[in-house]
């Protein structure tokens, strides 16, 4: 019979190496109890933990995307409080050319109109020039910090760029936190936005009272961009027009046509009268739209209301600069209606965003807890499991510790 001996050092160096093991999995035990996580190193499960990771990391990006809308919406509400300012003003201003068109105001009066128009034209130019709160401006474009607008003597220059800035509010999606100020201020047609009518200012030196209307689009097909005069011959009492083509000096009327106040004139597809007594010579022109700055037409607007309008000639070289001021100012609003339109959709798909970043935040939370969370009840269990375990191990270990044969020798 073969005896097995076991040598003191080999019974403490195994007691003490399976308490060892005891303790390093009850301090596991432990530490997944105190944290609430059943993965400590990514060692406990490395597909998880890698999958974890990558979870994470798309968190991480879509509450940057979260931060990113909610400084879009400050800059575009910034940017939709300026542009509400500015409909106020021009609608403002559309009620003092209306009040200034009273053939019963005296040179007086139009002058306090003008300097009333002179504070709108300040009040425009600084919320032009409105600041971002982060040292920049909101209509420069690129431009951040370059004032947008220095005011000229015939309005104001544009100090800008064309860019919009931008920031990702999506996994694909920029939004532009930004409008130019030329897109707001000066991107305003002329006219009634397809061409514009307008008098000689030589017609208030020989007399005349003709006035012209804005004028309408007769036949869109006709149109082709050429410019039109319209010049009257008053002989022997009897008032005729002819009108020209100026693109090509182009005369269209064969023989010069009676004149009748308020009576249509069609010419290239386009629909206007002439109302009051046109003079000798006296001539008008219709041009196709262009682009004109706000600031341009309250400058010139300003100068109008300053000119003498006391007599007929005066009251209806006034009326006409008047008349085209107020289309101008029509185009200026619709324009600015046009811009808080396109803020308005950009806040309403940042908020959509929002919620849709709300949900996968909600379903990133739900993988986590799905690869990290702990069964508290299994964990408990196999902690308490494992005291009984160690504290077994300690006490049988103490007892075979304390085994020796001078124990039993008298």
């Amino acid at each position: 019979m073969t005896t097995l001996r076991i040598s003191t050092r080999s019974i403490f160096e195994s007691g003490t190496g399976q308490l060892g093991t005891l303790q390093s999995q009850i301090a596991k035990t432990q530490m997944q109890l105190s944290t609430g996580r059943k993965m400590i190193t990514p060692s406990d499960d490395p597909i998880a933990s890698a999958r974890a990771l990558e979870v994470t990391q798309s968190q991480s990006i879509n509450t940057q995307l979260s931060t990113n809308r909610d400084n879009a919406k400050s800059s575009l509400s910034q940017v939709e409080l300026a542009l509400q300012n500015t409909t106020a003003l021009i609608q403002d201003v559309q009620t003092l050319v209306v009040n200034a068109g009273n053939g019963a105001l005296s040179q007086a009066d139009r002058e306090s109109i003008a300097t009333e128009l002179e504070g709108r034209l300040q009040d425009m130019l600084g919320v032009a020039n409105t600041a971002d709160g982060a040292g920049g401006y909101l209509f420069s474009g690129f431009k951040a910090t370059t004032l947008p607008f220095t005011q000229t003597t015939t309005g104001a220059q544009y100090n800008g760029d064309q860019g919009q800035r931008e920031l990702q509010v999506g996994s694909s999606r920029k939004v532009p936190i930004s409008d130019s100020g030329s897109s707001v201020f000066e991107n305003n047609k002329t006219g009634n936005g397809t061409f514009q009518t307008a008098a000689d200012p030589g017609n208030l030196t020989r007399g005349g009272t003709g006035i012209i209307s804005s004028g309408a689009v007769a036949d869109a097909s006709m149109i082709n961009g050429h410019s039109y005069q319209i010049d009257f011959q008053v002989t022997g009492g009897t008032t005729t027009y002819t009108v020209t083509d100026t693109f090509d000096g182009t005369v269209l009327t064969a023989t010069p046509q009676a004149y009748e106040s308020g009576k249509q004139i069609t010419v290239g597809g386009m629909a206007f009268d002439i109302k009051g007594a046109p003079a000798d010579l006296d001539s008008f022109t219709v041009v196709p739209s262009q682009k004109e700055s706000i600031f341009t037409t309250l400058t010139n607007l300003l100068n109008t209301l300053r000119s003498p309008g006391t007599g007929p000639a005066e009251q209806a070289a006034l009326t006409n600069r008047l008349n085209q001021a107020n289309d101008n100012l029509n185009n200026s609003l619709d324009n600015v209606l046009s811009v808080r339109a396109s803020i308005g959709a950009r806040l309403k798909e940042i908020d959509y965003l929002d919620s849709t970043g709300d949900d996968l935040n909600v379903q990133y939370e739900a993988t986590l807890n799905d690869l990290q969370a702990l069964d508290n009840v299994a964990a408990i269990s196999l902690f308490t499991q494992q005291q009984f375990t160690l504290e077994a191990a300690q006490k049988s270990f103490k007892t075979l510790s304390g085994l020796s044969l001078f124990n039993f020798i008298g």
